[in-house]
């Protein structure tokens, strides 16, 4: 069974259908006693780091996000459930869970490309540059395109623990891997057949960072 958090941030219907989609069962919940029982932990969300940040403490989540990890639950980010597992965001000056160290950023109004100023929220589609031998990732197509909402971005302080980058004005971290924890700033979600792969991969994957 694949446990969704729910801590009142947007978009887990969508991650349930898709996993419906893969005939994958899942719970949605904010009870950690039914969270501590899936095999599996998905933490998605979209909206800000502070509202999300409060109601994960509200609900003593924070705690428990960060026991499933040390105790090597695998668990995949995304979105603003990869962003608040840094130690902090420049979103609202919020403290973070601090999973992972590094700071999470916001995109310079004045970004450009090719001499173009690029819209901020970033919106629409992407490629990924992804790290060989990860199993999450392993198997998508070349060149495959990843959706993005989102005007912040996760930097993490160790480059090594990137498992892939995106340019958008500047390279920035899109997917991060490290031991049983991986988290992706796009929705995989919403990406087409690329991103149900990385579903799928990840709710076979034992949690282990590389093969």
């Amino acid at each position: 069974m694949i446990g969704i958090v729910d801590y009142r941030a947007g978009n887990l219907t969508s991650v349930a259908r898709a996993l419906a989609f893969l005939g994958k069962p899942c719970i949605v919940t904010g009870d950690s006693k039914a969270l501590d029982d899936a095999s599996h932990i998905i933490f998605p969300g979209v909206g800000a780091a502070g509202t999300a940040m409060a109601n994960l403490r509200e609900r003593g989540l924070d705690d428990h996000l960060r026991r499933w990890v040390r105790g090597g639950k695998p668990l995949l980010g995304i979105c603003l459930g990869t962003q608040v597992i840094f130690d902090h965001s420049e979103e609202d000056d919020t403290d973070c869970l601090g999973i992972v160290p590094g700071t999470v950023r916001r995109f310079d109004q004045d970004l450009q490309s090719g001499g173009q100023r690029l819209k901020i929220p970033h919106m629409g589609w992407n490629r990924v540059a992804f790290r060989k031998g990860h199993p999450v990732f392993a198997g998508l197509p070349e060149g495959a395109e990843f959706y993005f909402v989102h005007a912040y971005y996760p930097d993490p302080a160790d480059e090594a623990s990137v498992a892939g980058w995106t340019e958008y004005g500047i390279r920035f971290c899109a997917a991060f891997a490290r031991d049983n924890l991986v988290a992706v700033q796009f929705h995989p979600e919403k990406s087409g057949r690329p991103g149900l792969a990385i579903l799928e991969n990840f709710c076979c994957w034992g949690g282990k960072d590389a093969q």
